[in-house]
């Protein structure tokens, strides 16, 4: 199954990080994960990213104001796919859990809970703190090797 994906690391001034924990999702249910998930037939990217946040957290995101902070190619476990991960410094609103998700809560970006999805914690690490644009995640969502 390929996969095109849409992330959101929305951080507050503080450089925290916002995560929702799944509910009745497919994949990862009762994990903290960053807002996401497809992009529909047609639409473009930033908007996706703005959509998956609004259904999942309630917050307005301006596609134009969200910087691209990196992409990541995965192939694991029989998936495999493309994600595109934008950074969101600015949105209206307050989170709240809503579609699929049944909390939301700031983390420091190197302090996620234990139980967040494994392969968020090595992707901030290399887009975030190493300034990676482009990763891979083959056989194993705990390391990001970094290309560029």
């Amino acid at each position: 199954m390929r996969n095109l994906l849409v992330w959101v690391v929305m951080q507050d001034e503080g450089g925290r990080v916002l995560l929702g924990r799944r509910d009745g999702s497919a994949y990862g249910h009762g994990l903290w994960g960053l807002p996401g998930g497809g992009v529909e037939r047609g639409e473009g990217l930033p908007e996706a990213a703005a959509r998956e946040v609004w259904e999942e957290m309630g917050l307005t995101l301006d596609p134009a104001t969200l910087s691209l902070l990196g992409v990541r190619r995965y192939e694991v476990d029989g998936a495999q796919g493309t994600d595109f991960l934008f950074r969101a410094r600015f949105w209206e609103g307050v989170p709240q859990p809503l579609h699929k998700t049944s909390e939301v809560a700031w983390f420091a970006s190197d302090a996620l809970p234990a139980d967040a999805l494994p392969w968020i914690a090595p992707l901030l690490d290399a887009h975030l703190r190493r300034g990676a644009r482009l990763t891979e995640q083959l056989r194993d969502v705990h390391s990001a090797r970094v290309i560029a």
